[in-house]
Protein backbone atom coordinates (compact mmCIF):
# COMPACT_ATOMS: atom_id res chain seq x y z
CA UNK A 1 0.00 0.00 0.00
CA UNK A 2 3.26 2.35 0.76
CA UNK A 3 5.00 1.81 -2.95
CA UNK A 4 4.71 4.88 -5.11
CA UNK A 5 4.97 2.20 -8.00
CA UNK A 6 3.77 -1.09 -7.09
CA UNK A 7 5.81 -2.32 -10.59
CA UNK A 8 8.72 -0.17 -10.26
CA UNK A 9 11.39 -3.01 -11.34
CA UNK A 10 13.49 -2.27 -8.16
CA UNK A 11 11.31 -3.78 -5.58
CA UNK A 12 9.87 -7.19 -5.58
CA UNK A 13 6.84 -8.00 -3.41
CA UNK A 14 6.56 -11.04 -1.87
CA UNK A 15 3.37 -12.67 0.12
CA UNK A 16 2.42 -15.95 0.91
CA UNK A 17 -0.86 -15.49 -0.55
CA UNK A 18 -2.15 -14.64 -4.21
CA UNK A 19 -6.09 -13.36 -4.03
CA UNK A 20 -9.02 -11.23 -5.21
CA UNK A 21 -12.21 -10.48 -3.36
CA UNK A 22 -14.75 -8.06 -2.81
CA UNK A 23 -15.23 -6.83 0.95
CA UNK A 24 -17.94 -4.93 2.23
CA UNK A 25 -17.06 -1.91 4.80
CA UNK A 26 -18.47 1.31 5.60
CA UNK A 27 -17.23 3.23 2.66
CA UNK A 28 -19.19 0.66 0.97
CA UNK A 29 -17.84 -2.67 -1.31
CA UNK A 30 -13.90 -2.39 -2.39
CA UNK A 31 -11.77 -4.55 -4.45
CA UNK A 32 -8.86 -6.27 -2.83
CA UNK A 33 -6.23 -7.42 -4.39
CA UNK A 34 -3.38 -9.62 -3.12
CA UNK A 35 -0.64 -9.91 -6.08
CA UNK A 36 3.03 -10.08 -5.12
CA UNK A 37 5.50 -11.25 -7.36
CA UNK A 38 6.64 -13.80 -5.61
CA UNK A 39 5.01 -15.94 -3.53
CA UNK A 40 6.52 -17.39 -0.56
CA UNK A 41 6.58 -16.83 3.47
CA UNK A 42 8.61 -14.29 5.26
CA UNK A 43 9.52 -16.89 7.73
CA UNK A 44 11.15 -19.30 4.88
CA UNK A 45 12.38 -16.20 2.20
CA UNK A 46 13.93 -18.17 -1.04
CA UNK A 47 16.68 -16.40 -1.21
CA UNK A 48 20.55 -16.47 -0.51
CA UNK A 49 22.26 -14.70 2.50
CA UNK A 50 23.21 -11.28 1.73
CA UNK A 51 20.74 -11.17 -1.50
CA UNK A 52 19.18 -7.80 -0.67
CA UNK A 53 20.63 -4.25 0.27
CA UNK A 54 17.11 -2.89 1.24
CA UNK A 55 14.49 -4.76 2.67
CA UNK A 56 10.90 -3.77 3.77
CA UNK A 57 9.24 -6.33 6.65
CA UNK A 58 5.34 -4.93 6.88
CA UNK A 59 3.79 -8.26 8.68
CA UNK A 60 0.27 -8.45 9.14
CA UNK A 61 -0.39 -6.70 12.73
CA UNK A 62 -3.91 -7.19 13.38
CA UNK A 63 -6.09 -10.27 15.01
CA UNK A 64 -9.30 -9.68 12.51
CA UNK A 65 -11.28 -11.87 11.90
CA UNK A 66 -10.82 -14.00 8.53
CA UNK A 67 -13.65 -12.36 6.38
CA UNK A 68 -12.94 -9.24 7.21
CA UNK A 69 -11.93 -6.11 4.99
CA UNK A 70 -8.84 -5.78 7.20
CA UNK A 71 -7.83 -8.83 7.06
CA UNK A 72 -8.09 -9.72 3.76
CA UNK A 73 -5.97 -6.49 2.58
CA UNK A 74 -3.25 -6.82 5.08
CA UNK A 75 -3.09 -10.55 6.51
CA UNK A 76 -3.88 -11.31 10.14
CA UNK A 77 -2.13 -12.22 13.49
CA UNK A 78 -2.54 -16.33 14.35
CA UNK A 79 -1.89 -17.37 17.69
CA UNK A 80 1.87 -17.65 18.24
CA UNK A 81 2.27 -14.91 16.44
CA UNK A 82 5.29 -14.06 18.25
CA UNK A 83 7.27 -16.97 16.53
CA UNK A 84 6.01 -16.17 13.52
CA UNK A 85 7.44 -12.25 13.73
CA UNK A 86 10.63 -13.89 15.63
CA UNK A 87 11.27 -15.29 12.41
CA UNK A 88 10.32 -12.82 9.74
CA UNK A 89 12.82 -10.23 11.38
CA UNK A 90 15.80 -13.54 11.44
CA UNK A 91 15.06 -14.03 7.44
CA UNK A 92 14.81 -10.49 6.93
CA UNK A 93 18.75 -10.16 8.28
CA UNK A 94 19.54 -13.38 6.80
CA UNK A 95 18.38 -11.89 3.10
CA UNK A 96 19.83 -8.54 4.20
CA UNK A 97 23.40 -7.65 2.63
CA UNK A 98 26.51 -6.46 4.98
CA UNK A 99 25.84 -2.36 5.26
CA UNK A 100 22.03 -2.92 4.38
CA UNK A 101 18.87 -1.52 5.61
CA UNK A 102 15.74 -2.99 7.04
CA UNK A 103 12.53 -0.76 6.96
CA UNK A 104 10.24 -2.47 9.37
CA UNK A 105 6.31 -1.19 9.64
CA UNK A 106 4.60 -2.01 12.40
CA UNK A 107 0.69 -0.30 13.73
CA UNK A 108 0.07 -0.61 17.27
CA UNK A 109 -4.00 -1.69 16.70
CA UNK A 110 -3.21 -4.59 19.10
CA UNK A 111 -0.01 -5.15 20.17
CA UNK A 112 3.13 -2.64 21.19
CA UNK A 113 5.62 -2.08 19.23
CA UNK A 114 8.09 -2.67 22.37
CA UNK A 115 6.59 -6.43 22.62
CA UNK A 116 7.10 -6.66 18.61
CA UNK A 117 11.03 -5.11 18.84
CA UNK A 118 11.68 -7.67 21.80
CA UNK A 119 11.58 -10.49 19.07
CA UNK A 120 14.90 -9.76 17.59
CA UNK A 121 18.29 -9.21 19.15
CA UNK A 122 18.93 -6.17 16.58
CA UNK A 123 18.74 -3.02 17.65
CA UNK A 124 16.66 -0.04 15.51
CA UNK A 125 18.78 2.88 14.32
CA UNK A 126 15.35 5.18 14.33
CA UNK A 127 12.05 5.35 13.82
CA UNK A 128 9.43 7.74 13.04
CA UNK A 129 4.97 7.75 14.23
CA UNK A 130 2.70 8.84 11.69
CA UNK A 131 -1.13 8.30 10.81
CA UNK A 132 -4.05 10.17 12.41
CA UNK A 133 -3.86 8.43 15.97
CA UNK A 134 0.41 7.80 15.65
CA UNK A 135 0.23 4.14 15.69
CA UNK A 136 2.04 3.20 12.81
CA UNK A 137 5.88 3.02 12.84
CA UNK A 138 8.30 2.64 11.02
CA UNK A 139 11.72 1.52 11.99
CA UNK A 140 15.51 1.63 10.19
CA UNK A 141 17.32 -0.90 11.13
CA UNK A 142 21.28 -0.87 9.25
CA UNK A 143 23.08 -3.89 9.35
CA UNK A 144 26.37 -4.07 10.49
CA UNK A 145 29.59 -5.11 8.30
CA UNK A 146 30.07 -8.83 7.45
CA UNK A 147 32.94 -10.06 10.20
CA UNK A 148 36.32 -10.43 8.64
Amino acid sequence: MFWFDRNDGRALFVDKRRERCVADTREGRREIVVDPDLLADFQKLPFPDGTFTLVVFDPPHTFAGPNGWTAKKYGRLQPGWENEIRAGFSECFRVLAPLGTLIFKWNEHRVPVSRVLALTPEKPLFGQRCGTTAKTHWIVFHKAEAPR
